[in-house]
């Protein structure tokens, strides 16, 4: 006799614990929904940041090649011939 209340609170434990798990899912897909938004626009930003990156560091990498032709020059107008 002791065990059917036992049982009984048991399976009520069980089914308020699972209603409490999928009332919890609708809420997780929402959050998926802008964790994956946040995800892309996230890579966005470091794509865009890595190409700016790219750009600064192809200009100085431009500006050397300049200045040092532009050495080169000063350096054969400055030799006696």
């Amino acid at each position: 006799m002791k065990k059917l209340p036992i049982l009984l609170f048991t399976v009520a434990l069980a089914l308020s614990l699972s209603a409490m798990t999928f009332a919890q899912d609708t809420g997780s897909a929402q959050t998926t929904e802008t964790k994956k938004q946040e995800k892309t626009e996230k890579k966005a930003a470091k794509k865009k940041a890595k190409a700016e990156k790219k750009a600064a560091k192809k200009e100085e990498k431009a500006e050397k090649k300049s200045a040092k032709k532009q050495e080169k020059a000063e350096k054969k107008a400055a030799e006696p011939q």
